[in-house]
């Protein structure tokens, strides 16, 4: 039997390319994600082993931070206060076994480039800032210049100099917290830091200025111990431990570091790996499908000899092991080559990621046994899996009655319980879904929920596709016959012909469509919800604020100063504070009410701005029905500080209702009074009006008039839609771009089909040659059923997605109040269009062959 199955592999080399081509790309798939995993933890290892290169002990600052509002801990300033100083760093120093000590500080600073824009926006937490130490064990070394030794001067890190036009000599601006400052360039360096070499930035400041930036003079955030030859780093670590104060210093081994952050490594890559791996399992599932049909139809082709190593003594277990022998060597080889194409697909994974902002280090392939192992495992056993059904139909063939028929139909009892089943498991997943959606809230176990609804939709519309393909094939045999006369008819019949065979084959290319569609419709509805949180209410042409990441807001008389530009029609401050109310946690804004009108839209139930003035406040519509509020009624508010001792209760009279916009929050009060418990005590963003015709190019004298300080965001209306959706675009692009694949794998299935198809109706086609039927004819007949296929595919695939979208709605609409389901006509027009393309491409070989065939040939044969 062995020798059986592989000479059926050999014999039939053309039928199972496709089949193999399907294993091949989902096995290079999960290959591809286990070989970039583990690249990327060996990535980060690295670079975690480089910054930690000769420390035997890492002192670190344990910084508390305090209550929003509040200055950090021991600096009146703002700035925080570390316990490490210049005095420990001489003791540790002084230690017996210490070779050498590294105190860093560390920070965040925002360059600018020549043009005043800064040089790096979407990754604003990558701005890093640190001492310049010098020396052979940093991980920072100097490329061109020299080293920063004064107050007034700085170096930057080589791409980030390139990048922004800066050369040795230059001055360069910058920002911490506050209004740009100007230092002048000396050096460059280069760096193993993963961030930087990310995309990020890195500056870096003699040791007494980066103190007098982001500490105070004589501290540090951290302290390198090095140790000398023969030294135990545990006991070192130990009689380092003994210095240090009682609380806000922590010291730790090197050792005890480096495994940390290895796991700290293992979780971070392996979320992004099982997240790649769910859609290589996609890859993989509809790969089984190619699988199990083209078994199927080959077992159908090969009743005759079937039943003739029956007739000659061949069991019923030998018939399924020799099927599942074929199939395994099949799966082996096609694992073997996909294997190959992984390493490809993870080397080009890492720059694609990255293009999308997410930072991940370079560094080369690694390719462990295991990760080969268990590649070739999975391919090999989705392969023999998917063969097992046809493998057992195989075995029931009869000796005898199995040698006058090529191909029975399933009997009906068998549809009837697929049918009982695929409804069952539909209607469960649907229900699964509206339940969750239900919900008002979004941890994991009500998203694993959800996400097991939806695989149980998807499975029962696959098992219900036999079901559905007759009246939606009868609808579009209509229009090809209609159009394309008899041919389109035939076409019809031929898809109708095996109904599960026509389901499996739409089924492949339905299960990538309706994530496809899935997707892109809440991906659209999400990106109108941002957009209207964004914009909704504000008629303002500017928005201000402070583009840091630490979020320190603009002085609050930012507002007046903008109100002086020319061009300014009104600039109007604005803050909120949260408060403790009867209704719940509510954010008040403060602004000027008087000119709050001229930069949004509010759409009062009562009263008006012109009634809000010190301690009247106007409320939103859900705040009143949470807290039982009205006109008249007095808003009881707590502070919420996190400390006791500042708690204080405010009693605020309502004076208006409106309608709740994501601009004005829960409700709107007057700056004075609202100011006083904002973060900071300072303002978060300031509403720009401009005069007619004035809005273009101001955003330039905006930030002059503000210092042009690099942190300092200007956004314009247009720009605030963009950047609404910015982020939801660039995760559809990449998901559209990973389950091309599974739709890569779809595409073949229908070319593997059609191809098999033509060979099992060979006599039929030299019958149709025959009575006058041309070469073209022909063509166009497999052409239609491929597109009829294609179609019924589509349509169920993406109103699958629509149904899925729609079902999981209210796990989106629970984070976003604005969100709505808004279906996007224009793409799922595009979609529609995509399968007719794929329908007519799959079609190109299979019609080639079929016209090719010899009509008195194709007559004579079985």
């Amino acid at each position: 039997m062995l020798r059986t199955a592989l000479r059926n592999v050999l014999a039939h080399k053309a039928r199972l390319i496709m089949t193999a081509l399907a294993v091949l790309l989902g096995v290079a798939f999960v290959s591809g994600t286990l070989v970039f995993g583990d690249t990327t933890a060996n990535a980060y290892r690295t670079a975690a082993g480089t910054s930690l290169k000769g420390v035997a002990v890492s002192v670190q600052s344990q910084q508390f931070q305090e209550p929003p509002g509040a200055a950090a801990a021991g600096g009146p300033d703002g700035k925080p206060t570390s316990t490490l100083d210049t005095a420990l760093a001489h003791k540790i120093r002084a230690l017996p076994g210490v070779a050498a000590v590294r105190p860093t500080v560390n920070g965040e600073a925002t360059v600018a480039g020549k043009d005043g824009l800064p040089v790096n926006t979407d990754k604003a937490w990558q701005n890093l800032a640190t001492n310049y130490l010098p020396g052979k064990d940093s991980h920072i070394s100097l490329k061109e210049g020299r080293g920063p030794a004064s107050e007034s001067e700085l170096a930057l890190d080589a791409k980030t100099a390139e990048k922004a036009g800066y050369r040795i000599g230059d001055t360069v601006r910058f920002a911490i917290k506050g209004p740009a400052l100007a230092k002048k360039l000396v050096g460059t360096v280069s760096t193993d830091d993963p961030q930087v070499n990310a995309g990020g930035t890195l500056t870096l400041f003699d040791t007494r200025t980066a103190q007098k930036l982001f500490l105070h003079p004589g501290q540090f955030h951290e302290i390198a111990v090095a140790a000398k030859d023969g030294t135990d780093h545990r006991e070192l670590t130990d009689r380092v431990r003994a210095l240090l104060p009682d609380k806000g210093a922590k010291a730790t081994s090197g050792e005890d570091l480096a495994a940390e952050q290895a796991d700290q490594i293992v979780e971070h890559t392996g979320a992004l790996t099982k997240a790649l791996l769910g859609f290589a399992g996609i890859a993989l599932f509809i790969g089984a499908f190619i699988i199990a049909n083209t078994f199927t139809m080959l077992i159908a082709q090969r009743s005759r000899e079937i039943a003739l190593m029956r007739a000659v003594g061949a069991s019923r277990r030998q018939v399924v092991r020799s099927v599942l022998i074929e199939a395994a060597l099949l799966g082996l080889g096609a694992s073997t080559a996909g294997f190959a194409l992984g390493l490809g697909i993870a080397a080009a994974l890492r720059p694609l990621l990255n293009l999308s902002g997410a930072g991940l280090p370079g560094g080369p392939l690694v390719i462990s046994p295991t990760t080969f192992a268990c590649s070739l495992t999975v391919g090999v056993l989705i392969t023999v899996l998917a063969a097992w059904l046809p493998s057992r139909k195989a075995a029931k063939i009869a000796p005898v009655t199995a040698l006058s028929s090529v191909d029975q139909a399933p009997p009906a009892r068998a549809l009837i319980v697929r049918n009982v089943l695929g409804a069952l498991l539909t209607g469960a997943g649907v229900l699964v879904m509206l339940y969750v959606s239900t919900l008002t809230t979004t941890d994991t176990s009500n998203l694993m929920s959800a996400m097991l609804g939806g695989v149980l939709t998807l499975v029962g519309v696959i098992v219900l596709a036999p079901l559905l393909s007759r009246p939606l094939i009868t609808l579009a045999g209509k229009a090809t016959t209609r159009l394309f006369g008899v041919t389109g008819k035939l076409a019809k019949e031929n898809a109708l012909r095996n109904p599960r065979r026509t389901a499996a084959t739409a089924s492949a290319l339905m299960i990538g469509l309706a994530l496809v569609t899935g997707l892109t419709v809440v991906g659209h509805s999400a990106q109108r919800a941002l957009v209207a949180e964004t914009t909704q209410g504000l008629s303002a042409d500017y928005k201000v604020s402070n583009g840091s990441f630490s979020g320190t807001g603009l002085d609050v008389g930012a507002a007046a100063k903008l109100a002086r530009v020319p061009g300014v029609a009104t600039a109007v401050p604005t803050t909120s504070a949260g408060f403790d109310t009867k209704g719940g946690f509510a954010l008040i804004t403060g602004t000027d009410p008087r000119a709050f009108g001229k930069a949004a839209r509010l759409d009062f139930r009562t009263g008006s701005l012109r009634d809000i003035g010190p301690g009247k406040i106007a409320v939103s519509d859900e705040l009143a029905d949470k807290g039982g509020l009205k006109v008249g009624s007095t808003l009881n508010a707590g502070t919420t500080t996190g400390r006791a001792e500042n708690e204080r209760k405010v009693k605020l009279k309502v004076v208006a209702v409106y309608a709740k916009t994501p601009t004005t929050k829960d409700a709107l009060g007057t700056l004075a009074d609202i100011l006083p418990y904002s973060d900071n005590k300072k303002l978060e963003e300031v509403l720009v009006k401009a005069e007619p015709g004035q809005a273009a190019g101001l955003e330039r004298k905006i930030r002059a008039a503000l210092g042009d300080s690099p942190l300092m965001e200007v956004q314009s209306h247009e720009q605030a839609i963009n950047d609404g959706g910015r982020m939801i675009n660039m995760v559809l692009k990449m998901m559209y771009g990973l389950l091309g694949m599974a739709l890569l794998i779809s595409v073949l299935g229908v070319v593997n089909t059609l191809a098999m198809s033509v060979f099992e109706r060979t006599r039929e086609i030299g019958m149709l040659r025959a009575i006058g039927l041309d070469r073209s004819g022909i063509k166009q007949l497999v052409r239609l059923e491929s597109v009829v296929i294609s179609m019924f595919g589509a349509a169920l695939g993406i109103s699958t997605g629509i149904l899925l979208a729609c079902a999981g709605s209210g796990i989106a609409s629970s984070t976003m109040d604005t969100y709505e389901i808004v279906l996007p006509w224009g793409q799922l027009g595009i979609f529609l269009a995509l399968a007719l393309v794929i329908g007519v491409l799959a079609a190109i070989w299979p019609a080639r062959r079929a016209a090719r065939l010899n009509m008195l040939q194709s007559i004579q044969s079985n």
